[in-house]
């Protein structure tokens, strides 16, 4: 059975940083900004400012800003990893695959909605060569090998294929909710994974 959380798991060295109130109040107060703001909108200073924090605390967790948004990426993958891991518990592949349409299905509806933080964070940092680009680049190839995974234990005549085209549905889905309808993103969505399954061998 495909294991989402292994799958995704980015594994980047800024795990390795031992815990610290400073250290959290730094990644919330960078998840909130770089989200609802954009990353290089915000600077170094706007971020010490809402966290709280000292200067030197800053550079004791993080020896720039990029690594920070490093970090900050680095959690939103995990927690999207833990949260795949709860709503999927002991489901087949085609139920893992609906949980994942369903997480992204349930961001739509949020009222503080601005899409993908990893497309945005790509667009931002287009340097192939980039710490940030790089995280973007592990996060989208483990997830695709995941729903790759999952279609090919459902004996989907092309997985590779089934799953480029959930991933773009995702993305597509991601856009229109936010520039668009949400209802009607998450019912294409939808209607997209339940066509591509519909294609497996005795579909559940």
């Amino acid at each position: 059975m495909v294991s989402y959380p292994q799958r995704m798991s980015t594994e980047t060295s800024l795990r390795a940083y031992r815990p610290s109130a400073a250290r959290e109040r730094l990644l919330d107060a960078a998840s909130g900004v770089f989200y609802s703001e954009g990353i290089h909108a915000v600077g170094v200073d706007r971020l010490i400012a809402e966290a709280g924090v000292t200067r030197a605390t800053f550079y004791r967790h993080f020896p720039g800003k990029e690594d920070l948004v490093v970090a900050y990426l680095d959690r939103i993958d995990g927690q999207l990893s833990a949260m795949l891991a709860r709503r999927s518990e002991d489901a087949d592949p085609a139920g893992l695959l609906r949980a994942l349409a369903g997480a992204v299905a349930d961001d739509l509806c949020g009222r503080q909605f601005r899409g993908c933080p990893f497309i945005h964070a790509a667009a931002e940092f287009p340097d192939p060569a980039s710490p940030v680009h790089q995280l973007v680049v592990r996060h989208r190839t483990a997830l695709a090998a995941a729903v790759t995974e999952a279609f090919a234990e459902l004996d989907h005549p092309d997985p590779d294929r089934a799953a480029r085209a959930l991933l773009t549905l995702r993305d597509g889905a991601q856009v229109a909710g936010y520039l668009e309808s949400p209802d009607v993103a998450r019912a294409v969505l939808r209607e997209g994974l339940e066509a591509l399954l519909a294609q497996c061998p005795g579909h559940p």
